[in-house]
This record gives C-alpha cells, structure tokens and sequence, in this order.
C-alpha cells in the first residue's frame, strides 16, 4: 500500500494532503521507508535528513489541522541535487574537497519550493560538479538505473531522477548546463523540461557564473507535476541578475487550456548526429503521434552545423571557475577525469572564446529562422538507451566509431548555448526494457508551450501507470502495460 503512495503523481498527493484525505506524515514515512530499502542498491541520495523531514511532516499535519494556508505543495516530500544549497546540509558537487561544505542558507528555488509546502528529504547524487551525462563519483560510487542495475540514470541529474523514477520522493531539483536535466529524465523514463535560461533564479552565488549555460527546473513522473513545480519557483530575484521577470501566467493552468493546431518540425539528427536504431525507432514513433493529434509533423534534417567545441569552450571555462582556488590544496581529491577537463578549461583564450561565441550566435539565428516557421521542433532526446553505470563507454553508436562523448548527446547541449526551452517525454522502450525519450524544444520564453505540447501527448500515450518497481530485476520494463 505504501508503495502505491510513492508512485502517485504529486500534484495528485498535493491534492490529497490539502483535502486531509492523506496525512502528510503518512506520506513522508511512505517516501522514506522506500529510500531506506532501496537508496542502499540504487545510491540516489548523498545526504538525508529523514528525522528532520519526518518532524516537519508532523507540523505540517498540525497546520492543515488548524486550517491554516499551508501552499500548492504541501507536504510534497522533495530531493535537492547536491550542486544547489539546503541550508544546514552540505553541498557536496559530489566532489571530496567540499564533503564538509554546509549550507548557511537555501538556494532561491529551494525556498521557494519550501514556502510552497515541499519537504527537503535529502540531497541527491550527481557527477563531481555535474561534469559527466552518467552518474559516478568518489564520495557514493555509480548511481545505478531502476530499469537496470548495470546502466546509468544519466548525468548529471542523475540521483535525483533514479529518486523519482523508482518512487522514492514525488519531486526533485535539477539543473541543467548541457542536458543534464534532459539526458537523466530520458535515461529513466521521466519528465524534465529545461526552461528558458533565467526563467528559474539560481542565485545567490559567490561568483557569477560565466557562460549562461545552466539552468534549474524539476524531473517528474507527469507534465502536471512540473507545471505545478514551475508555478512555485518562477520569477525574477534580486541575487540573479540573469532571471527573468514572472510570466504572469500560471503553467498549471496553461495545461488547461486547449493546444492550437500546430507546425511542427521533427529533425531525427539535427543534420550530424548517429543514432541508434531502436533509439531513433521510437523517438520517431513518438514525434508522428502528434500528426495523430491532428498537427503538421514536417521532417528537417539539417538544423544547424554541431555546436560541440562551442559548449566545451564555455562550459570548460565556467567549470575550472568552479574550483580555481581549491586545486592547489586538494588536487589529489578531485577526480582524475573530472579535473583533466576542467584544468583544459583553465587555458581557454580569448580568442577561442569569441570564436564560441560567434558560433552560439550563429546558433541562436538559425533557431530564430526555425521558429518563424515552426512552433515546436522535435528530436530524440539522447542518441543511445542508458550507457553503463560505471561510465564505460564503447566510443561506437548505431557501428560508426565517434571521437567525442557528447557524440552520446548531441541533441541537448545546442539548446543550452541558445537558452531555448526543451523538455523530455517517454517515447517508449528498447528491447533491452530502457526508456526511449523524445525531446519537445520550443521557441525563446515558450516553455509553456513546450509543457503545453508534452501534456498533449501525455494523454496521448500515457506513462505515468508503468514505473520499475521491483528494483533490481534485469531488465526492469521491457513490456508496458
């Protein structure tokens, strides 16, 4: 019985705990009692605060007892991704040199999340600094797939997606700086969307970020649930001076409203990536579902040239800002790959630079040009099912030999150099029983047609009943049902 609590969506348990027909404290225990059996197999979480959470539980029974306002989300129990501040918890980046760095204060949207009524349960786990699209670090080792045992939940949300997908907690934070909301949602069959870059605050920082690649947004069982999430944590902040006024609108209520008939275009490569077949399979299965709904699906294939060395220029440089003054003191902590990538950060030019950045804006006037023609573009989400857990990779999708590992992801990264808005939904599943997913990009500040598009196929080809319950069966979902 418990267990089925733990699969509910949550804007279903939200409901449920405000009209007192479940408590909150039944639901935190259901939560947690499923983290303690399964966290010790899957490894989603770095830290926990269960008798913390657990005693918030029962003030916010009292609360709803009295009658009082207690928000959208309450009682909601949440996971944080370990690269976002809890105050009282450290934030780790999964990375040795800070496994004693505790939080004095909350990031932006986890106090938002919690003036909504979510709970914080714990942090989950991520790639050290979130450098990796699989999920590995020295602190927890390999967080582990619940569709699989032996594949990745994908980087570098990783801990938070394996917390949704096998039940654990109904919500969790993520943040995105090259898929890493996207690739992890795809790899375990959930929800992710990506907003506009600065639609959710990220502050407040120590340093402002270079590059304005990352993003923060929810991993979900359903699109209701993101929406009901997004509501909670939009709008400007003074500490982030990249944050976009509120939209003034509510996404839940977007849901609502019926979807236009639209042009859509479906790019199966973008026009260089490889794909596997099974991947490429149902990714496109999943894009003709909206001719089903009544939309014009046209196929596109060259969209823009590979924007790969223009991300690894940015994003290198902002990652070796991450960790500049700790490298001296603790370079034997740091991961050997981890810190490889990010000292090749550290000798980004100038020079390399402006050429990064005439690429993005050449990005970013092909997508304009795409938009006045097309509402949505769609794609797969990631060009292979879940790579091993451990991080080892074959360097060969669909036969072709391929040089760079974001050869594994060449469908999420462009759209974090442009800020566009990208979700992903469950396209279907590979004959290896791993989720297949189909990525839905809107045009600038549109993630709610975005969310509005995916909530449409959502009811479609429903998901949300079909989740690997009984962790640790190999493979855990070949045949939906």
């Amino acid at each position: 019985m418990r267990d089925d609590v733990c699969f509910r969506p949550a804007h279903e348990l939200a409901d449920l705990v405000r009209s007192r027909q479940l408590s909150p404290v039944e639901l935190m225990e259901a939560c947690l009692d499923r983290i303690h059996r399964l966290d010790p197999v899957i490894r989603a979480f770095v830290t926990l605060r269960s008798e913390d959470a657990l005693a918030e539980a029962r003030q916010m029974a009292d609360r709803i007892a009295r009658g009082d306002e207690v928000g959208p989300l309450a009682g909601l129990p949440l996971a944080v991704k370990d690269l976002e501040d809890v105050a009282g918890l450290p934030t780790t980046y999964c990375s040795l040199p800070f496994k004693d760095n505790v939080a004095q204060r909350d990031s932006v949207q986890v106090a938002r999340l919690k003036a909504a009524g979510a709970i914080v349960v714990g942090k989950t786990t991520t790639p050290e600094f979130g450098y990796t699209f699989f999920c590995r670090n020295l602190l927890t080792g390999a967080t582990l797939n619940p569709w699989h045992p032996e594949r990745s939940p994908g980087g570098s949300s990783g801990g938070s997606a394996a917390a949704i997908a096998s039940g654990m907690v109904p919500l969790a934070t993520a943040s995105d700086a090259g898929g890493s909301i996207r690739i992890p949602a795809a790899y375990t069959g959930c929800f992710g969307i990506k907003p506009q870059f600065g639609r959710v605050p990220m502050g407040p920082f120590d340093v402002i970020p270079w590059g304005g690649l990352t993003c923060y947004g929810p991993i979900t069982r359903t699109v209701m649930d993101a929406a009901l999430y997004l509501d909670a944590v939009v709008g400007d902040h003074p500490s982030d001076p990249h944050s976009l006024p509120h939209p003034r609108y509510s996404y839940v209520e977007r849901l609502r409203e019926p979807l236009p008939r639209l042009r859509i275009a479906w790019s199966p490569t973008l026009g260089y990536a490889v794909v596997e077949p099974e991947v490429l399979r149902e990714a496109e299965a999943a894009a003709r579902a909206f001719q089903e709904l009544g939309h014009e699906v046209d196929e596109v294939e060259d969209v823009f040239p590979d924007p790969a060395w223009a991300w690894g220029i940015v994003e290198g440089g902002a990652m070796w800002m991450r960790i500049a003054d700790k490298v001296e003191r603790h370079r034997e902590e740091f991961g050997r790959g981890f810190l490889a990538m990010a000292e090749r950060g550290r000798h980004v030019t100038q020079e390399q630079y402006y050429r990064a950045q005439k690429v993005r804006a050449d990005l970013i006037n092909r997508l304009w040009q795409l938009f006045e023609r097309y509402d949505l573009l769609l794609t797969p989400t990631v060009a292979t099912e879940a790579v091993d857990a451990r991080g080892h990779l074959s360097m060969e999708i669909a036969g072709r030999q391929v040089e760079n590992p974001l050869a594994y992801i060449p469908f999420t990264y462009p759209f974090n150099l442009s800020g566009h808005p990208a979700a992903t939904v469950r396209a279907g599943f590979t004959e290896r029983g791993l989720p297949v997913g189909l990525q839905i990009v809107g045009p600038r500040l549109r993630e709610d047609l975005a969310l509005q598009a995916a909530y449409a196929y959502e009811q479609a080809r429903p998901w949300a009943h079909h989740w690997p319950r009984d962790i640790g069966a190999q493979p855990a979902g070949a045949s939906p049902s």
